[in-house]
């Protein structure tokens, strides 16, 4: 019993690690840039892992903006302010980028349509000063403008992107997350969503969340217990119970995460992830097949139950490498902080080196087992026809 008590408080302290990097929050206020340069004010920005500052001077309505956002050297990064609009359309960007020498090079460009060609060019609002710089793996956009329409209320942008068209920036791939947007006052320092750009977002983290728990976590934990954890007599029957809460709300919570994807999917008219949305319906397919197989599962001396082995382990270690293949695809659709995949990663690789010293050492149970039974059936002269040695599953 003590034994069961301390493998339950285990998996509850190894859901809450994970459950607690979704409570992290980036912190502006611990960013320092060059130069010295300081701000008044600063947001947090959840949506592409990024950071404004600002310093706004009532006396004449300018504001000197440090925008900050981690990307790869290789992409472009861009921030905006939209005087008639909520969207990208319509909106003036600073987009800063490296050249060909690996030079950090910023440009202004007024976006007009959702494919825009990008040219540097002048802007609907004076800018006085601009620049860029790319540290520590964040480009850092910094400039000097006059609000537009003397109004400390504006509608503010950002993106990035890979794609270049004769060295300047290009739109953006259908694997981004889209524009992000808030509505910011730069008196007050209050922002607020200005779209649905965020709240789509937050969907498509609530799904992430959901599948890489239930998919990607509580699924295999679920198949380590049930094959390693039933060598010891001491968890049996608790072993069986850990296995199928662990399968089961797995299950509940990838059904969930499965259908908040269907209606993302439905939502996004002409952009269609294939493989991320193919091996999803497959592994809704399998699992469900998997509920239904633990209704018709044979008796243990059944002589079926063997072939119900066969099917049961087949179709539930494929669940599993299809989940985690899935869910790398689903990083590279949402494209978070590269912590998230890092923490991902190292989860996995925790449940791969635990599941190889059990294996390890529950094959050195077994073995010894076998070894002493067969040496108390010798004993009793029972050639070999004794009572069967525990089986390894």
């Amino acid at each position: 019993m003590v034994s069961n008590t301390r493998l339950l408080a285990f998996c509850c302290l190894f859901l809450s690690f994970l459950l607690s990097f979704s409570a992290q929050a980036q912190d502006c206020n611990s960013e320092t840039f060059s130069s010295n340069k300081l701000y008044s004010t600063c947001n947090s920005l959840s949506d592409l892992a990024s950071t404004i500052h600002w310093t706004y001077h009532s006396t004449n309505g300018t504001v000197d903006v440090a925008y900050r956002i981690t990307e790869s050297s290789s992409n472009w990064v861009s921030w905006a302010i939209n005087p008639t609009s909520t969207g990208m359309v319509g909106a003036d960007a600073f987009l800063a980028y490296h050249d060909s020498a690996g030079t950090v090079q910023i440009i202004t460009s007024q976006l007009s349509s959702y494919a825009p060609t990008i040219a540097n060019g002048s802007l609907a609002f004076t800018v006085y000063e601009m620049s860029a710089d790319y540290s520590n793996g964040a480009y850092t956009i910094y400039a000097t403008l006059q609000l537009p329409n003397n109004s400390t209320t504006q509608n503010t942008v950002w993106q990035r992107g890979s794609s270049f068209s004769n060295g300047l920036p290009s739109g953006h791939p259908n694997t981004n997350t889209g524009s992000q947007n808030i509505n910011l006052n730069f008196l007050s320092g209050q922002s607020v969503s200005s779209g649905s750009g965020s709240s789509r977002l937050h969907r498509k983290n609530v799904h992430g969340v959901l599948n890489a728990i239930s998919w990607g976590v509580l699924l295999p934990l679920g198949v380590i217990i049930a094959r390693y954890m039933k060598v010891f007599k001491s968890m049996d029957p608790a072993w069986f119970y850990l296995h199928i809460t662990c399968q089961c709300s797995g299950y509940i919570l990838g059904v969930a995460g499965w259908g908040l994807g269907l209606k993302l999917g439905s939502e996004s008219k002409g952009i269609t992830y294939h493989s991320h949305r193919n091996l999803g319906i497959a592994l809704f397919v399998f699992a469900t097949l998997q509920v239904f197989a633990l209704l018709l599962r044979p008796h243990k001396t059944n002589k079926y139950r063997f072939y119900w082995n066969i099917y049961h382990h087949s179709v539930g270690y494929s669940v599993i490498l299809l989940s985690i293949i899935n869910i790398f695809k689903g990083f590279d659709i949402l494209e978070p902080e590269k912590k998230w995949k890092h923490a991902y990663i190292g989860i996995i690789a925790t449940l791969g080196v635990l599941a190889v010293l059990l294996e390890a050492a529950t094959w050195a149970i077994v073995l010894r087992r076998r070894s002493e039974e067969k040496s108390h059936h010798g004993a009793n002269g029972t050639n070999g026809y004794g009572e069967r040695s525990q089986q390894f599953a």
